[in-house]
């Protein structure tokens, strides 16, 4: 008989709005705290000890708009978040600072998340949407210079980009990037050229969110609908249908795969967290706490792998952290 599903390991409250985005920081010697960092819907950002389960920092730099993507840079103290005031914000939080450094301008209206890569020390390419409906534009950090705008050929109608994900296999492989459109492509962009080496129609309905596992070259997405679809990337670069998996219920708003490549986790208009080995996808848990949509998931980077927790963000205000499957 199956074990029944566990509780979470502790809730966090106190964001007083919807929360659309997490990010652990586990770096860092020991005896560092863990921090996770949360975005919601207030424009808050708020910097979550996981020891005290209490707040230790608020920032406040969208203008009260919501903040749908945060991810630190190299360590706890660079932070990049991302807001519906169009704008990216880095932050320096040294020494118990909260000033936002720099910013980016976006100009696009959508609730697409930025994606990062780090490509040499102190420097990272970013893709983020564009302000012209339709493309993707990748910029060095910290300089904000240009790399390459991709746009899609003439007379492809793929929408606009839903989702990102930067990747390179190797620090001198070059970097590529997966996007997520809202016709229900991903396609698979080589950054230096700026030009599609592949495009495939996995859903019906715009993608929501996808993840991928560049050690076995496969990735999964996302959508409105009860399917997860599960795609690979041959040797010539071609992107192909490897498997579907039907769902119970329909509309997936997050999908990450755990740094170890082991499981992953799905956040679900169904207010659940289900977690599937990455392997064949075998169902493994549905953990059942929120009552409203799950905006969020997050896997803590830990280094000890008995520390490891998966963290779930909602619309009902609350954080829910869970040690899943932590010794496999």
């Amino acid at each position: 008989m199956a074990l029944p599903p566990p509780d979470p390991q502790f809730v966090l409250r106190g964001t007083s709005a919807a929360v659309h985005t997490l990010h652990f920081s586990c770096g860092g010697p020991e005896p560092d705290i863990p921090l996770l960092f949360s975005g919601s819907e207030n424009g808050f950002i708020h910097v979550w000890n996981l020891k005290t389960h209490r707040v230790d920092t608020a920032l406040d730099g969208h203008g009260r708009k919501s903040v749908y993507y945060v991810e630190t840079m190299g360590g706890k103290d660079r932070l990049l978040s991302q807001g519906r005031d169009q704008r990216i914000c880095l932050w320096d939080l040294a020494e118990g600072r909260t000033s936002v450094t720099n910013s980016v301008f976006t100009e696009h209206v959508g609730f697409c998340r930025c994606s990062l890569l780090k490509v040499a020390q102190g420097r990272w390419l970013m893709a983020m949407a564009a302000r012209s409906l339709e493309e993707v534009q990748i910029l060095e950090l910290p300089s904000k210079t240009s790399v390459c705008t991709l746009k899609p050929e003439v007379g492809a109608k793929l929408g606009m980009p839903m989702c990102l994900k930067l990747w390179q296999l190797s620090c001198d492989s070059q970097p590529v990037l997966l996007a997520g459109y809202e016709d229900g492509s991903v396609v698979l962009w080589n950054v230096s050229m700026g030009k599609a080496l592949s495009q495939l129609i996995c859903h019906q309905e715009p993608v929501m969110s996808l993840d991928f596992d560049s050690e076995k070259a496969k990735g999964i997405s996302g959508s409105s609908e009860k399917v997860l679809s599960i795609w690979s990337l041959n040797e010539q670069q071609n992107l192909q249908v490897y498997k579907t998996h039907e769902l119970v219920n329909a509309g997936i708003s997050d999908i990450t795969i755990r740094p170890d490549k082991k499981i992953l986790a799905t956040a679900g208009w169904d207010h659940r967290i289900r977690i599937f080995g990455w392997k064949k996808l075998k169902p493994l848990a549905v953990l059942d706490y929120h009552t409203a949509t799950v905006h969020c998931v997050s896997f803590s980077d830990h280094g000890n792998p008995r520390e490891r927790l998966l963290a779930a963000g909602s619309k009902d205000q609350r954080i829910s952290v869970w040690s899943i499957y932590a010794q496999t």
